[in-house]
């Protein structure tokens, strides 16, 4: 068994910032075609124009949020990985 110590902070913040992006973008797909179908059933107008910029709109957001939770998770890891040990993983 090998012990994780430690996290590159960075590295992770960047990974996490793609992965919510790509999540972002499956929301924002959906949130189109809902406020599209919204919008053909007569619904609120605004909902069409929402949907349309969710597809831009999520997956920059969600990258920004992931980024930054992936920064802070990976320095909170370091600090307790440090007090309590890190995580035990296998390796061939």
């Amino acid at each position: 068994m090998q012990t994780l110590d430690k996290l590159g902070v960075l590295s992770v913040a960047k990974l996490l910032a793609v992965i919510y992006a790509i999540l972002g973008l499956i929301f924002g797909v959906i949130a189109a075609i809902f406020g599209t179908t919204v919008a053909t059933l007569g619904g609120l107008g605004a909902m069409g124009g929402l949907g349309l910029w969710a597809i831009i709109v999520f997956p920059i957001l969600y990258a920004i949020i992931g980024f930054i939770t992936g920064a802070i998770g990976a320095f909170l890891y370091n600090i307790v990985a440090g007090w309590v040990g890190g995580i035990e993983v296998e390796l061939k």
